[in-house]
């Protein structure tokens, strides 16, 4: 997921900056950087963890506690 996906994934959830950092635990500066694909003039890769995170959240997963997921 580049840049350009990642603001796209943001806004076909209809979600403020402030809300994709509040929901994916980062600061909103943070999802500016990734939209923009830099810092300082410096590429930022997004994480694995931000991007397993924002299909966790398409899955319907908004936190998790270390319990398995699948109960009988």
């Amino acid at each position: 997921m580049n840049g350009k996906k990642f603001r796209k994934w943001r806004k076909e959830r209809k979600l403020s900056q402030k809300k994709a950092a509040e929901l994916l635990g980062l600061k909103p500066r943070m999802i500016q950087y990734y939209e923009k694909g830099e810092r300082d003039g410096k590429s930022v890769q997004i994480p694995k963890s931000v991007r397993l995170a924002c299909f966790a959240l398409d899955a319907g997963v908004v936190d998790y506690d270390g319990e398995d997921a699948k109960k009988s």
